[in-house]
């Protein structure tokens, strides 16, 4: 691996948390900072919010109401990894 020294300034909760998350690993605080990129990069779009696809998506709900409760998606996520691991969660009609 290539590695390029760079230098940040982050608050003192961030180091915390950083150190702790590497130190619940076993590995150093690059490769978790290393991981974090990757995920946001995973999920993030960098170049920009696609308004034509979030306005589609607006008008779809505003046409059908149909959609999946927060609080539906929150239990859902919650049961992640257990037992009694739920299943994914279906759009319904709402308001």
């Amino acid at each position: 691996m290539n590695i390029i020294r760079r230098t940040l300034d982050i608050d003192a909760d961030t180091d915390a948390r950083l150190r702790e998350m590497a130190s619940e690993r076993g590995q150093e605080v690059a490769a978790v900072l290393a991981e974090a990129v990757a995920l946001l990069d995973s999920v993030v779009d960098i170049a920009g919010p696609d308004i034509a696809e979030d306005r589609r998506r607006l008008d779809a709900f505003n046409r059908t109401r149909a959609a999946v409760p927060l609080d539906d998606v929150k239990d859902w996520v919650a049961s992640w990894g257990s037992a009694d691991e739920l299943p994914r969660p279906a759009p319904r009609k709402i308001g």
